[in-house]
């Protein structure tokens, strides 16, 4: 995956953040899996969470879009505080977009269809859903897919649809929970490459969160490391490589991206 590097912004200079938690903390069943939990997300930013199983990654983006609430702290949005607005307001208030793990498409529907549906949901004017539609499928190449009901698509172009559909209410925010899970080599590198574009030409904040530790940390601008509820290293890819702690707790001591 040596290539991606070049693409990479290499020296990320918007400090304004776009989200904030701050002192959060979340139960479950008495289980704390985030404690006093501080992190901001800043504008325009590829960042990239890594940590264990059950380590809080995506309880952090369940808390952004409103899936779950803190037990105690606060979620800044854009410096207004959301902790407490409902999940719909944050997503068209705040332009969230979301791309699960699994599902966030229609089996049955064709891509086309997929695509049309959501744009239904987001877009009241019937002439400008027809420009969106049509400018993503010219953005990730569908034209030979469209007719294709999404349960006979390959993993790598669901993972597109399903990120597309995620870009129809032009997000200023997205969040991919696990995008490179049981993707081959060459898909990865798709997804990437897109994720980078959308950062370059559209100006989105992306926040992934992956087990495939490689993948993941040649695509961001920056990494935080998640272990017992808290952040325990946060920095560039090299910098969160070569943290003692993140190597101890995450990564050991053979690991590297070269």
């Amino acid at each position: 995956m040596a290539l991606i590097k070049k693409f990479r912004i290499k020296s990320f200079k918007i400090e304004e953040n776009i989200v904030e938690i701050k002192k959060g903390s979340v139960f479950y069943n008495k289980r704390q899996i985030l404690n006093d939990l501080n992190l901001k997300i800043r504008k325009q930013e590829i960042l990239g969470m890594l940590g264990p199983n059950g380590v809080g990654k995506s309880t952090i983006f369940n808390l952004i879009t409103g899936l779950k609430d803190l037990n105690y702290g606060e979620i800044i949005i854009d410096g207004i505080n959301v902790t407490n607005l409902p999940i719909n307001e944050r997503f068209t208030k705040f332009k969230l977009g979301l791309v699960p793990q699994y599902g966030g498409l229609i089996h049955d529907l064709t891509l086309s269809d997929n695509l049309k549906l959501v744009s239904e949901i987001h877009i009241s004017e019937k002439n400008l859903r027809k420009k969106k539609v049509e400018k993503l499928i010219g953005q990730f190449e569908f034209d030979a897919l469209l007719n294709i009901k999404a349960k006979d698509l390959s993993g790598g172009q669901k993972k597109k649809l399903v990120i597309a559909m995620a870009l129809i209410n032009d997000p200023k925010i997205l969040l991919l929970d696990e995008p490179f899970a049981a993707l081959d080599i060459l898909t990865i590198k798709m997804l990437q490459e897109i994720i980078l574009n959308l950062q370059s030409t559209e100006e989105i904040t992306c926040v992934i969160c992956d087990h495939q530790a490689r993948d993941l940390l040649n695509c961001v601008d920056r990494a935080i490391i998640l272990s017992n509820g808290k952040i325990i290293a946060s920095g560039s890819p090299k910098e969160v490589i070569s943290d003692k702690d993140a190597r101890t707790q995450y990564f050991g001591d053979e690991f590297n991206i070269n």
